[in-house]
């Protein structure tokens, strides 16, 4: 008799296949329309998939913390290589200047901030504590920042340079964090002179230094490899379009077997890979990277909405209002303070305003959550302590609250940006119809633009005037329009 095979595994399937499906069906709705990447939407869809009591990770005869940290490091390897064949040729030796200051005082603050605010806020912590947790918020989350520099909004409001510089960095910084993290390690672990020689030796030169060579020669063989492969008809459009993605796994597998930061190597190989601009030409308008790209992000979000800690939020030894306070505190100044006082030291952010929004979008996501995986395999080889131990208890409560914090934070501030002053737009439709003609002035981030209200019977006879743009066609005899080279003298519009 055939029998229904509800296991794991099935389940599994049928419901992540079938959120794919239906958030698939309204995507470009949710996404250029609304504004909201997937992070959001997955997570939510992850808790309710938990609450139901359908996720059971102890079948797979693994713990949860070993799928997550393999899980994570896969995703991440994937954006960073994708984040780096994204960029212009040359990107990392023209904006050197843009990148070390993000990179050393802007995250360097960054760290000391967090920590502090997770000292404040959390009890029974002293500050080397909490630094070793602050070092895995601390890095940008290139998962969530993807949703800033894609897509209509960004194209939009935000200027390219500024869209490549916070490309750029999210995927630099997410390699920079080891050394934040195992400086606060080794202050735990060690004393004196033991601290800067494991740092200096283990850190720096084998996670860091190694990571950004191997990184640099993988990326320009394969570049090499492939152009020498196109040239003599040697590769089909398909295995082309994939190379990058291939080039990701290769990376993280090859990295990972000799322990260097295959993070930070994968966002270099990704960036020499393109160091002429060549593949990334190519492949510019090919929707296949950036579907496998969503399709992982899909699945990882939902997987942490499994494996958030939502019942351990709320304790009497740590009561959910130290959270919610450190949440907001760690979003408001963990870096948007350092970007204001040094934006006129970094090139690429030319105005106060620019400042504002690099400062303010620096999220936190799949980065420190697989910075928390390697923050728990390295303290089970430290001699257990109560100090230890609590830190192993806190860390998992104060990071995933931050990542949920900031999904929610950063996935709906765009959104409230964008359709919050539209709202009295709504308002004019009925205005519209009185058939009177006005021009008004409206600010958008990064410019303004003129809308142009018409009566039925109103025409624009000047030739030189571009296209109506595409967001304002919603509404009803109303046309937002740029004139250009406009010879008053001789044209005139009605």
């Amino acid at each position: 008799m055939p029998t229904l095979a509800i296991n794991n595994f099935n389940l599994i399937c049928t419901l992540l296949g079938g959120f794919v499906i239906l958030f698939g069906l309204v995507s470009y709705l949710v996404r250029e329309k609304m504004y909201i990447s997937e992070a959001l939407p997955s997570l939510l869809f992850g808790t309710i998939f938990k609450g139901a009591g359908l996720f059971r990770p102890s079948l797979y005869g693994t713990t949860t913390q070993d799928i997550t940290r393999e899980f994570t490091r896969l995703v991440l390897g994937v954006q960073l290589v994708l984040a780096g064949v994204q960029l212009p040729g040359k990107y990392l030796w023209h904006e050197w200047r843009s990148l070390s200051m993000l990179l050393l005082p802007v995250m360097t603050t960054m760290w000391v901030v967090s920590a502090l605010i997770i000292y404040l806020c959390i009890p029974n912590l002293n500050y080397v504590d909490a630094l070793i947790i602050g070092a895995c918020i601390t890095p940008t989350d290139p998962v969530l920042s993807n949703s800033l520099v894609k897509g209509r909004f960004a194209e939009r409001s935000i200027a390219e340079p500024l869209r490549n510089l916070i490309s750029a960095e999210s995927g630099a910084n997410d390699g920079f964090g080891y050394p934040f993290l195992f400086l606060a390690l080794y202050m735990l672990r060690d004393s004196g002179a033991a601290i800067a020689r494991d740092w200096i030796v283990e850190t720096i030169i084998y996670q860091v230094i190694l990571s950004v060579v191997y990184g640099a020669v993988v990326g320009y063989i394969a570049m090499r490899a492939l152009h020498f492969a196109k040239e003599k008809n040697m590769v089909d459009d398909e295995s082309f379009v994939l190379f990058a993605f291939a080039l990701a796994l290769f990376i993280v597998g090859t990295a990972g077997l000799f322990g260097t930061d295959d993070l930070l190597a994968c966002f270099v190989g990704g960036n020499v890979f393109t160091w002429y601009d060549w593949f990334r030409v190519e492949t510019e308008h090919d929707s296949l990277q950036s579907s496998l790209d969503m399709m992982l992000n899909v699945a990882m979000f939902t997987w942490f909405g499994t494996v958030v800690p939502w019942a351990e939020f709320n304790t009497q030894e740590i009561p959910i209002w130290r959270f919610i306070a450190m949440a907001l505190a760690i979003l408001a100044f963990r870096r948007l303070p350092a970007v204001l006082v040094m934006y006129k030291a970094i090139p690429r952010i030319e105005t106060f305003r620019e400042a504002i929004f690099t400062g303010f979008f620096g999220p936190i996501g799949v980065g420190a959550i697989f910075y928390l995986s390697v923050l728990l395999e390295t303290l089970g080889t430290f001699t257990q302590t109560e100090q230890v131990a609590y830190i192993e208890k806190v860390a998992p409560l104060v990071i995933y609250f931050s990542m949920v914090s900031s999904v929610l934070m950063h996935g709906l501030s765009i959104p409230a940006l964008v359709i919050g002053p539209s709202m009295p737009r709504t308002l004019s439709r009925s205005l519209t119809q009185l058939g009177s003609l006005s021009v008004r002035q409206f600010s958008t981030f990064s410019r303004s633009v003129t809308v142009v209200e018409r009566e039925p019977e109103l025409r624009i006879t000047h030739r030189n005037i571009v296209t109506a743009h595409n967001e304002a066609n919603e509404l009803e005899n109303i046309h937002v329009v740029d004139i250009v080279n406009c010879d008053t003298d001789n044209h005139s519009t009605k």
